[in-house]
């Protein structure tokens, strides 16, 4: 395993280390799925599925030292690999696999000052990414090779805002919302005046919030009843208020 003398420290640095670690697991299940599958076999000891922060993977034995460097990930997925349907197999060693991505990340931010909502920061931008299991069960498919902004320009497609960050004048919030988004900084102060279009209630960092792509007025999306997973598969979002004049003008 890869040494983690130089850990990460800052959120911006634990969360590249997760985008680098999730992209390797990535690729082990989606583009090189038939040598992964090739290397765990059930003949061989305790096998575990590793990725490193340089964006490779590997398969190979659980670390020796006791305690080791870093949380370990499953042990003996290839038992099971000639028991279950390949696609079954894939699915199980993806969840195990985002719990051990977020052990990971989460062992770097037990440092992480609470009172500056460091960890509650780190937790939105892993989230904004489809899990492992998502990607490798179809529902958040990877076209191109995994990409630290993937998730977020996905959402801008659809005009969807996540609004998580915290608005603190240090200056952390801004420096990650440009890796999240590199437009979210010059939106900033026009999110800080938004009303939504319902309950007429102010922006709010830990809500989220979506944009009606007809009339760019912004909601809550508990008052237009759109969660965060439903919004990731809407291209083009009409509000309520649009959709009801449309009816009335056909």
């Amino acid at each position: 395993m890869a040494s983690i003398s130089s850990s990460p420290r800052t959120v911006e640095e634990i969360f590249k280390d997760y985008t680098a670690r999730r992209a390797g697991l990535v690729r082990a299940l989606t583009f090189d799925v038939d040598n992964f599958y090739s290397q765990c076999d059930p003949e061989k000891e305790n096998l575990c599925l590793y990725g490193h922060s340089n964006e490779l993977w590997e398969v190979t034995l659980p670390a020796e030292e006791v305690p080791p460097e870093l949380p370990e990930p499953a042990l003996g997925i290839n038992f099971a690999r000639d028991g279950m349907q390949r696609k079954d197999w894939l699915s199980l060693v993806a969840v195990h696999s985002d719990c051990w991505l977020l052990s990971v990340s989460f062992y770097f931010g037990a440092r992480l000052n609470r009172n500056e909502r460091s960890r509650k920061r780190l937790f939105s931008m892993i989230n904004d990414l489809p899990s492992l299991f998502e990607v490798v069960t179809g529902r958040k498919p990877v076209k191109d090779k995994p990409s630290v902004d993937s998730g977020s320009k996905a959402r801008n497609n659809a005009k969807v805002k996540s609004f998580f960050l915290s608005s603190s004048q240090d200056g952390q919030a801004k420096n990650n919302s440009k890796l999240m988004d590199e437009n979210y900084g010059d939106e900033e102060d026009e999110h800080g005046e938004t009303i939504c279009g319902t309950c007429g209630g102010t922006y709010n960092s830990d809500e989220f919030w979506i944009g009606c792509d007809i009339c760019e007025r912004w909601y809550h999306g508990k008052c237009v009843k759109i969660t965060p997973a439903k919004a990731e598969s809407i291209k083009h979002y009409k509000c309520p208020s649009c959709c009801t004049k449309k009816g009335r003008q056909q």
